[in-house]
């Protein structure tokens, strides 16, 4: 049995699920998204992400007809229709059907989905063994230009990082800013540890807020661990202690070789382990209920 699609108001069958070749998410990647997860039949940091959702979608000047708690339970409701309790949800909003110019004004209407699905971006054994990293040559997109810190549907520069990390058959590529200090992975943050202190680029470095990268920090600073935003080079990576990429999909997994040299010992480093375990530990308890006998309470939106 497929999976059912909330599109446009309605929840279908995902063969159903048809947009508009007109569309300009498709045409022209117009459009916002997040990734979300869900853990132990609970959202995890649902609020967080609803709200880049629509920053995003501001910043780009596309107004989403729902409100955030709307879109809050087209969330929980498509995980409902999906009998999901552990997996990943992506609500999209396009700047939807258009003609084929440019002008979002042809534009009357925006497009939503969102689908539910499970996911496992990495094998457990690269969370136990660590992952290896190139740097490409593929540059961060100018903040002036794209915005990283917008999550939107054009990820063709983190695409051609992808492509160039698979030319070398290694899991993920660390991506440099166009001064060339560390930015971040093609779909996660990066952070290293140096002297004890937990070290991940400011969001000027042209990175996405990650909202895992922003738990992290938490969790680490809850555990006594200095956390620093600051730019970095890959001097710092291949000589730091330890280093390890956050992400929705991809969670806290440890890297262990940059460029061929070795990240510390070459092992996951002892801190990155203990907040693998802590993140796992916080996303069992902490989220907005999906299956309940009353429905999950308000959450704080701005």
């Amino acid at each position: 049995m497929g999976l059912i699609i909330y599109l446009d108001g309605k929840f279908v069958p995902e063969e159903e699920a048809v947009v508009s070749v007109f569309d300009h998410g498709l045409l022209y990647g117009d459009g916002v998204f997040e990734g979300i997860r869900a853990y132990n039949n609970r959202v995890f940091k649902l609020t967080e992400h609803i709200n880049r959702l629509y920053d995003s979608a501001r910043t780009i000047g596309l107004e989403i007809p729902l409100k955030p708690k709307e879109m809050h339970e087209v969330v929980l409701e498509t995980c409902r229709r999906n009998n999901l309790k552990d997996g990943y949800i992506r609500p999209v909003v396009t700047r939807g059907k258009g003609d084929l110019g440019l002008d979002p004004r042809k534009c009357p209407k925006p497009t939503i989905f969102c689908i539910s699905d499970s996911i496992q971006l990495y094998p457990e054994e690269l969370y136990q063994k660590g992952l290896t990293l190139i740097t490409v040559a593929t540059r961060q997109n100018l903040s002036e230009a794209l915005n990283p810190r917008v999550k939107s549907l054009n990820y063709l520069n983190n695409i051609l990082a992808k492509i160039e990390a698979n030319l070398f058959n290694v899991p993920e590529a660390v991506m440099l800013n166009q001064e060339g200090y560390v930015a971040e992975a093609s779909g996660d943050n990066i952070f290293i540890i140096r002297d004890g202190i937990l070290i991940t680029p400011p969001s000027y470095a042209g990175i996405l807020e990650g909202v895992t990268r922003n738990t992290v920090m938490e969790l680490a600073r809850s555990r006594g661990i200095k956390v620093k935003e600051s730019l970095f080079n890959r001097h710092d990576i291949y000589n730091a202690t330890e280093c390890f990429l956050t992400g929705t999909a991809a969670e806290v997994i440890p890297a262990v070789k940059l460029d061929g040299r070795l990240i510390g010992n070459g092992c996951p480093g002892e801190i990155t382990k203990s907040l693998i375990t802590a993140f796992r530990q916080l996303t069992q308890t902490e989220g907005a209920l999906i299956f309940a006998d009353e429905q999950a309470g308000s959450l704080p939106y701005r």
